[in-house]
């Protein structure tokens, strides 16, 4: 599975932006798929994560009730959408995709198999 990530930029706090993952080969129904980033001097960190199927989502606890993650099969394709942004979302996004499997946590950086390269998202205050 290859993926690529685009949608990052500048934008002012409040704002919103959409990130957007496209995934090539056939099976991309059957990955769990996440988002994480990483800021300048962090750690990367989970930021939200959809099933297989789209029927469960998680987020990390400082995103959830803004962001919102959503996936088109069809499409080969997940979403992040992003609202009331704040300057500590800046950081580089990346999707990573792991197949689901029963018990996996989707929170762990080290569940995904394949990332994509990371998009940038700066929000100024």
């Amino acid at each position: 599975v290859q993926l690529q990530a685009f949608g990052g930029g500048l934008v002012q706090a409040g704002g919103s932006l959409r990130l957007s993952c496209a995934a090539s080969g056939r099976t991309f129904s059957r990955y769990a798929m996440g988002w994480f980033r990483q800021a300048p001097g962090k750690e990367r960190e989970f930021v939200a994560a959809i099933s297989w199927s789209g029927g469960s989502t998680y987020y990390a606890d400082s995103v959830k009730g803004r962001f919102i993650i959503s996936r088109d099969n069809a499409k080969n394709t997940v979403y992040l959408q992003m609202n009331s942004l704040k300057p500590e979302d800046t950081a580089v996004y990346s999707c990573a995709a792991s197949p689901d499997y029963s018990g996996m946590s989707y929170y762990s950086p080290s569940e995904y198999d394949y990332w994509g390269q990371g998009t940038e998202v700066t929000v100024s205050s």
